[in-house]
Parts: structure tokens; sequence; C-alpha cells
């Protein structure tokens, strides 16, 4: 039997729930009641093969709280006269709260809504649209309210999260909570109080015109000859924020940046060459070294799916970056080294070389084995060593460990 049963009923108003209008409908008129529920009743057929159980079905209806039922009257011809219900209908939205025991969180909304409405109504439409979030966040309301009168009055103020002087607010609540502010702020500031194209959480501090933490970029100088830091000797390991670091006037040919820290710390010297611990996908604070510009780069990420798209990315930056170590050969000399890569990427790479797109597509379709992945940190030390034997004579120096 497929009948509307109460729990049915239950299901049907605790839609209307999880989609917010019950929500609405408590603090705006928008059409929800009354509410007629979908019921699925017995046929003529059941009522001569299966009399007992429609009278208990109509029975369960009948004894359904808080809504009203529609009756019909149907004469059979075995079972002669028949009241049946034919429609459910909650007339109210106290019925249809009592029926999925919501009313103690409508009343929580509408207090939010009513301290909203006095404090903030530019949020109200926020309100409107994530009633359910809303009510999520009731106890964080008042310092989500608070943030947004501090920037009100401190619009794009230039100073660092942990500055935001608002009652009960620290920066790890921001932090936290950076996607609903950043809905509410573009709601409750002045348009040109808002960085427009700075998207997504990690933008949220340029967006508000906050001070961002300092991306800091570490290299290791591989030609001593290479030092222009006063009181540096020796080949160090160094780390400026992003805009020392496009400052320097260091005169390095050759720069290879590389994703593994035991690679970045065991780099042979080369001759006017540094390397850089690379940044996964981020590659703006690099690409603000304009000295960069000028050198040969090459880039050792692991031979995997990601390690292609990274490379990609770092070519809408770098377009002349040559890949290093990245190589079929590689691959294929290092077998007993291979691992399995969690989550592949599939799309198309539009930056690639035709040799890497082939390594790439190898990888990306499975042709060697699933889910490929050779970790930079295991290709041998000997043959890094070769390979960099391999640049021109001009710019080796002995890569031995007592050079």
């Amino acid at each position: 039997m497929s009948w509307t049963t109460p729990a049915d009923l239950h299901t049907q108003v605790q839609r209307l729930w999880d989609r917010g209008d019950l929500l609405r409908a408590a603090v705006a008129d928008n059409g929800t009641m009354p509410l007629r529920l979908n019921l699925k009743g017995p046929s003529a057929s059941d009522l001569s093969e299966r009399f007992e159980a429609v009278r208990g079905w109509v029975r369960t209806i009948a004894d359904t709280s808080h809504v009203r039922i529609e009756w019909r009257e149907w004469h059979h011809r075995v079972q002669g006269m028949q009241r049946l219900p034919t429609a459910v209908w909650i007339d109210t939205l106290p019925d249809a709260l009592a029926v999925i025991g919501k009313a103690r969180q409508v009343q929580r909304f509408v207090a939010l809504w009513q301290r909203t409405a006095a404090a903030q109504p530019a949020l109200l439409a926020w309100l409107t649209r994530r009633p359910i979030q809303a009510l999520d966040l009731a106890e964080r309301w008042e310092r989500l309210l608070a943030v947004v009168a501090w920037m009100q009055a401190h619009p794009r103020p230039g100073v660092y999260l942990r500055q935001v002087d608002a009652p009960g607010v620290d920066s790890k609540f921001i932090e936290a909570h950076r996607g609903v502010l950043t809905d509410l702020l573009d709601l409750a500031l002045l348009p040109e109080a808002i960085a427009h194209d700075a998207t997504g959480a990690t933008q949220f501090t340029r967006r508000f015109g906050f001070v961002d933490k300092p991306v800091r970029i570490r290299f290791r100088l591989l030609d001593p000859s290479l030092c222009s830091l006063p009181g540096v000797e020796g080949l160090p390991d160094v780390t400026l924020d992003a805009a020392s670091f496009a400052a320097l006037t260091l005169s390095a040919r050759c720069v290879f940046i590389t994703e593994n820290e035991t690679n970045f710390l065991a780099f042979p010297p080369v001759a006017d060459a540094l390397v850089i611990f690379g940044a996964g996908y981020g590659w703006d604070a690099l690409a603000r070294a304009q000295w960069l510009h000028r050198c040969e780069l090459h880039y050792w990420g692991d031979i995997d799916t990601h390690g292609f798209a990274i490379l990609d990315q770092l070519r809408g930056h770098f377009p002349s970056v040559a890949s290093f170590l990245m190589d079929r050969k590689t691959l294929l000399a290092h077998r007993l080294h291979w691992g399995e890569e969690p989550s592949p990427a599939r799309q198309e790479l539009e930056r690639l070389t035709p040799e890497e797109v082939a390594v790439y597509d190898d990888l990306r379709f499975d042709r060697h084995q699933p889910r490929l992945r050779l970790e930079q940190e295991r290709v041998g030390f000997g043959w890094l060593c070769d390979r960099l034997a391999g640049i021109p004579a001009e710019a080796r120096v002995d890569p031995s460990p007592s050079s």
C-alpha cells in the first residue's frame, strides 16, 4: 500500500521548514498558509479487498493533530456509503510548527529579525534568503552585527583583523565567519568600501580593506657569489616578505622552484642560481618580482596530474618557465618509487608543451596504472645531479656536498 501516512504529512511540512518557507512566513505573509498537503488514499478496489485496512487508515488520518481534513462520501457497491478523507490542510503557521515541533525556533528567529530590523535593516534581505542559516547563527548574531557596525564606522580600515575592536569579537571569530560576513558587509557597506574584484574567502581582507599578513618567500642561494644581503655568507636559507623579495637586486641567471622542502634544502650548488621553496597553486607574490621575469626558470613538481596543473598555472605568470625532472624518462626510471595520487585532475591544460601533454595524458588516463604519482623527493639524488650536469658548463659548479 502506498497510502499517505501521518509520517508522510510530517515530511511534507518538514520540507517547507528546510526550505525556510515557514520561517519567512513568521515575519512576512508569503502565501504559505493555508497549506494543502498531498494525500494519496485507497482506491475503489481497496474498499472491496482491504476494507479493514481502509478503516484503519481513515482512523489514523482522522486522529492526526493540527490539520483540517476535507471529507467526501463515497457510495461503494459492496460496502455502501463510506466517508473518506479527500484532502488535508494546515490552516495556520502555529499548526504547521506544532506538526514538526519548531515553535521555539520560530520565536528565536522572530526575535533575531526584530533585532536586525532595528540595528541593520539592510540585512533583512539576507535573513529572507537564508533563514535557516540565520537561525543556526543565532547565538553569534549579535557579534556579527557588531562587526558590521564597526566596519560601517571604519570603512576600509587599513588594519589587521586583530585590531577590530568590537564587543565579543576577535580575529578568529572573523576568520571563521568570512563567508557570512562577506554577504552581510556587501549589503551594509557603501559600494566604494568594497573591492568587488576580490572574491572568495581567501580574499576577504583585500575585499574589505584590511591589511593581510605578508606572504613570505623562502629561497636558498646556490652560488655564494650572489650574496647581496649584509652579513650573509655562504649559501644561506633566506625568508623574506614578498615586497622585500621583489626588491632584491640579485644577478641570478637561473632559478629553480621546487615544492618539496627536503629537495629545497638538499638542492646542489649551481652557478648564478637560486632555488625557491614553492607555494603550490599561489604564484601572485612571485610574479610581482620583476627581476624573476628576466631569469631562466625551472619548475620541479611531482609527476602527477596536479604537478602539471601547478606548472600550467605558473605559466600564466611566467610563460617561459621550463619543467624540470617531470618527463617520461624520469617517470619510467623510477618505477620502484611509484605511488598513488588521491584525487587526480582530469581537465585540459592549455599551457603545457607537447612532451608535457603526453606525460600528463598518460597520468590522467591511467595508461601506466591508476592514479599514478611519482613524488619529487623520490627521484634519485644522482639523477638530479646528472640532470644538472646537462646545463651549460658556465652555469655549473661542483654539486658534491663538499663544494
